[in-house]
């Protein structure tokens, strides 16, 4: 069927250019307001007699998302994406050529229409189209939706379509397009709020020989000018921190990195990331910053800092998943929690419990733990270090309490190679993790930038690295060197962009928010 509304649709186009009406021959159609400006000023351009209908022309382009003839008169909507417009098409007016060229138009195809604004007899401001100029040829049908209100609306529902042909999706979809658009608008506002506080936006190396600054399995690739094999990056943080080294005090970056590891409804392989270093801040002053951030960022994106939204409570892909509404004010401080007393109060494992890797597994074993997704108890063995263990209990209890906007503050030594040492207490650093809707959206410390410590935490990864964690942090003879040249006391901090649009919009996969997430190839079976 495809094949032949494309052969029927090809046979348009032939018939369009030999009435000398080539969609693909014209460059440009231009015009000065969209749809919504041609409706919200309709009062002044409209002609307010038969006389000013020569003088007050309107010219207007778009996409064709319907089509209604009526004889020897059509009535038709042209969307510019955002906002669409009736016009209102006439043989008598627009000659033999340009009503069979309309003829030979398709919803889906692009046209450029010249004419003036009227109310039609049922009260819809329109265009009375004098003149037409077909500007492309679509080949294949937009797909339709569910019949609303009595009209035919066009919809793209099948979820993997949806994000195989995203172009679809953006034309058929106006929440879908809402979403996607508003990513840009958030990342504006980020920078613009870094830009306010003093910050230097700079670029760092996508190739590294080291990917360092987070636990994950990088991508490789090979340099053929040097004949080395490199990777992509997986974080911005060492190059990052080597130019607070330079004392610039204040720097950030928004750029993609790589980590070759699973797909989730939170986790791309591919995505963006922003990561901020401040000089003489510490974690008290980063998080007062990520709560500045948020506030800033949804009064930017959404007019107001509280923000609701439609939450799945069951599968998010399921058409009739029930749902509830969360309401969320990112003008408040956030809650602060610590770690080992969160999971204490979610699992009745305390500190003493969890005191070494031994203890640990033998109070696992003894209780039988059980995560409350799965039904199966928390397997004691699955971790090869106490840091991996305390942090897995925080995933499966403590994750999905949080909610409303909360820093939880205090992690491993062993998951947690970059940050101070927290002198009050032992095996732990200064670091936090900020969470919203029970995922995480932020990672941040206070800096290490005593080079003796920062050896010896690579040098404890490395071990980590030789005992079978291929995700252990590598060692990075250059990033120590600068911290040995000095780098003031410093705060930093990361926030994946792709999951902070997810988590300010309600949105429950990732793939949501990405215009072109990777899709597994049509046709595509795992090998074993």
């Amino acid at each position: 069927m495809s094949d032949e509304i494309r052969s029927q649709r090809l046979a348009k186009l032939a018939r369009l250019r030999e009435l000398g009406l080539d969609p693909y021959a014209v460059e440009r159609f231009p015009f000065e307001r969209s749809a919504d400006q041609l409706l919200a000023d309709f009062d002044a351009l409209a002609p307010q007699s038969e006389d000013e209908q020569a003088t007050k022309r309107v010219r207007f382009a778009g996409r064709l998302v319907s089509q209604r003839l009526m004889g020897k008169a059509a009535f038709a909507h042209i969307s510019d994406g955002d906002g669409r417009i009736q016009g209102y098409f006439k043989k008598d007016e627009l000659g033999e050529t340009l009503w069979e060229a309309f003829n030979l138009l398709d919803i889906g195809d692009h046209v450029g229409v010249e004419g003036f604004l009227f109310v039609t007899k049922t009260g819809e401001k329109s265009i009375h189209v004098t003149s037409l100029t077909p500007l492309s040829k679509s080949l294949h049908t937009l797909p339709l939706g569910k019949e609303k209100d009595g009209q035919q609306w066009y919809g793209l529902s099948d979820v993997d379509q949806r994000y195989r042909h995203r172009n679809l999706d953006l034309v058929c979809n106006p929440a879908a397009r809402r979403l996607l658009l508003l990513r840009s608008k958030i990342v504006r506002a980020v920078r613009e709020f870094f830009d306010q506080k003093g910050f230097v936006e700079v670029e760092t190396p996508l190739l590294q020989l080291e990917a360092g600054g987070a636990a994950a399995r990088p991508f490789l690739t090979h340099y053929n000018a040097y004949d080395i094999d490199v990777k992509l990056r997986i974080s911005l943080e060492l190059y990052l921190k080597r130019i607070i080294c330079g004392d610039v005090p204040k720097v950030f970056e928004i750029g993609r990195v790589f980590r070759n590891e699973g797909v989730s409804n939170r986790h791309n392989p591919e995505f963006t990331l922003l990561e901020w270093y401040e000089a003489y801040a510490n974690l008290e002053d980063i998080m007062a910053f990520v709560e500045g951030l948020m506030a800033y960022v949804a009064m930017q994106a959404f007019g107001t800092t509280i923000v609701t939204m439609e939450l799945a409570t069951g599968e998010p892909e399921d058409e009739d998943c029930p749902t509830e509404t969360v309401t969320m004010d990112f003008g408040k401080p956030w809650r602060r929690v610590n770690l080992m007393e969160e999971i204490e109060r979610h699992t009745g494992l305390g500190r003493a419990d969890l005191a070494t890797l031994e203890d640990a597994k033998s109070a696992l074993r003894e209780r039988e733990v059980i995560n409350p997704v799965t039904g199966k108890r928390i397997d004691p063995d699955a971790e090869q270090h106490l840091g991996g263990l305390i942090e897995k209990l925080l995933e499966v209890f403590v994750e999905p309490t949080l909610v409303q906007p909360t820093f939880v503050v205090g992690y491993p030594l062993e998951t947690s190679p970059l940050a101070k040492k927290d002198p009050n207490n032992p095996g732990m650093t200064r670091r936090f993790e900020g969470y919203i809707r029970g995922k995480e959206l932020c990672n941040a410390f206070s800096e290490i930038n005593d080079p003796i410590d920062q050896r010896e935490r690579f040098e404890m990864q490395m071990d980590h690295r030789a005992g079978g964690d291929d995700e252990a942090h590598p060692m990075d003879e250059e990033f120590l060197f600068a911290l040995e040249n000095g780098m003031p006391p410093t705060g930093g901090c990361g926030i994946g962009i792709d999951r902070m649009v997810m988590l300010m919009t309600g949105a429950e996969h990732l793939r949501e928010i990405l215009l072109f997430p990777m899709m597994r190839p049509v046709g595509h079976v795992d090998e074993d």
